[in-house]
């Protein structure tokens, strides 16, 4: 009898234990096929086209992005055109682009442009940029320079502007004068802070392309210029940097004073606006969207820019989720 009741009890816990083994091994296979979903997603290879255009501020970071990027996804192409933040808008908001780089927030002019057209849009922050004034490297005068001579020097006045006009003692030669073009954002944004929306001076060489600002600046022991902090950090051995004084005494814009807001008023973030269709219609829109803000501003501290707080990332990352 009792071995009739051990053996009964054996068979029942074989059978508990075949049940639970059978029940982890299943639970094993849906997990591993989870896992395998994952990663199959992960390594999916899209093929299409990425458009876009605008900031020449914004455009070292859309470089790096879409190099790494193409290197992962051979079958995407990623145009990065350099227009200016005014000239991207204007393609933008006719739907003619993916993304608009731009160093300043779109105006209500292009939000109704875009509205005209049915073009919806996000928008989203890449980095910091700290606008960057340089002057020639043979330059020994200039140690810094107040918010209120910048200023003095760039408003148009109808006068020839010499350096010892904006302060004494300094050389008596003509400021030659080198600034980003009107399509620019950046130019937009001297002109919000400095010019405060008064004429710049005329004999000013404007351009679109940050690069050639650089050359004029290199290129005249008496220039100065201003553009977006990578083109300054691309270029230390030729430029020196001038410290702003915004009225708490003379800062240098480096990572830690623009990520601050202490290289004031000067500091700024970076944008790229992405059309919701495309979002929506294009997977390699959207992928590429991902890509940037799972970066988390590491491409932009490689070209010379400031992450944003990880958090402002993955906020983002959210944010862009929801765009279904």
């Amino acid at each position: 009898m009792k071995s009739f009741k051990f053996l009964a009890l054996s068979i029942m816990v074989g059978s508990l234990l075949a049940f639970a083994t059978a029940c982890g091994q299943a639970n094993e296979g849906a997990n591993g096929a989870k896992e395998e979903q994952k990663a199959g997603d992960e390594n999916k290879q899209l093929e299409g086209n990425v458009a876009m255009d605008g900031s020449s501020t914004v455009f070292p970071i859309m470089e790096a992005a879409s190099e790494e990027y193409m290197g992962t996804q051979p079958g995407v192409k990623v145009s990065v055109g350099v227009s200016g933040t005014g000239g991207g808008f204007e393609k933008f908001t006719k739907g003619e682009t993916d993304f608009s780089n731009a160093s300043r927030p779109i105006k209500d002019e292009e939000k109704k442009a875009a509205a005209d057209n049915g073009v919806e849009f996000q928008e989203f922050q890449l980095a910091y940029d700290g606008l960057s004034v340089v002057v020639n490297k043979e330059n020994d005068w200039v140690d810094h320079l107040t918010v209120d001579e910048l200023k003095k020097m760039w408003v148009q006045d109808g006068k020839t502007k010499k350096w010892s006009d904006i302060r004494k003692g300094w050389p008596d030669e003509e400021i030659k004068f080198f600034s980003p073009g009107h399509d620019s954002g950046t130019y937009d944004y001297f002109d919000e802070v400095i010019l405060e929306g008064k004429p710049i001076v005329e004999s000013a060489q404007l351009s679109e392309d940050d690069n050639v600002l650089v050359q004029g600046v290199t290129g005249d022991k008496n220039a100065i210029g201003y553009f977006g902090y990578a083109y300054y950090a691309e270029n230390k051995d030729k430029l020196k940097v001038v410290p702003i004084d915004g009225g708490n005494g003379p800062v240098e814009p480096n990572n830690d004073t623009i990520e601050s807001g202490e290289y004031a008023p000067l500091s700024r973030p970076l944008f790229t606006y992405v059309n919701t269709a495309s979002l929506k219609e294009k997977e390699q829109v959207r992928d590429f969207m991902k890509f940037l803000l799972e970066d988390q501003g590491s491409l932009a501290e490689e070209v010379g820019y400031v992450a944003l707080p990880k958090e402002k990332y993955e906020e983002q990352l959210k944010t862009l989720e929801g765009i279904k």
